[in-house]
C-alpha cells in the first residue's frame, strides 16, 4: 500500500483509479506518474524526455478528462504534496515531485 503525507486513503486512491497511459522503459527504478495538459509544450517536452531516456513512466492528459476530475486531481496533489499544481507535475515513488519542466531538475531528482 502507498503511503501519502497528508492526504486520506480515500483521496489518494482517488489518483490510482484514474486511466493512465502507460510507456515502457528499460529504467524502471522509479514509479513515475505525470499529470500533463495535452496541449502544454513543456509538458510534451517533460514526456519526450522520460521517453528518450528509456525511463517507464505513466501520464494522463488532465484537459481531456472531465473537468470536476480535473479539480479533483489537483486538489488532492496541492495536499498532497504542499506545493501549488501547473503542468507537468509529476510525482516520483509518490514522496518527491516535480512542477514544470527544468530538464536539468529533472535529470538532478532522477538521479540521470
Amino acid at each position: 500500500m502507498k503511503v501519502f503525507a497528508s492526504s486520506s486513503y480515500k483521496e489518494a486512491h482517488m489518483l490510482d483509479t484514474l486511466v493512465y497511459v502507460p510507456v515502457d522503459g528499460p529504467h524502471k527504478e522509479h514509479d513515475i506518474t505525470v499529470y500533463a495538459l495535452s496541449t502544454c509544450g513543456f509538458c510534451k517536452k517533460a514526456l519526450a524526455f522520460l521517453k528518450a531516456e528509456g525511463i517507464a513512466h505513466r501520464f494522463i492528459h488532465v484537459d481531456t478528462i472531465p473537468l470536476e476530475t480535473k479539480n479533483e486531481i489537483k486538489r488532492v496533489l496541492k495536499e498532497t504534496y504542499h506545493d501549488d499544481v501547473a503542468f507537468p507535475f509529476a510525482t516520483i515513488d509518490s514522496k518527491e515531485h516535480l512542477v514544470g519542466f527544468i530538464e536539468a531538475d529533472w535529470r538532478k531528482t532522477l538521479g540521470l
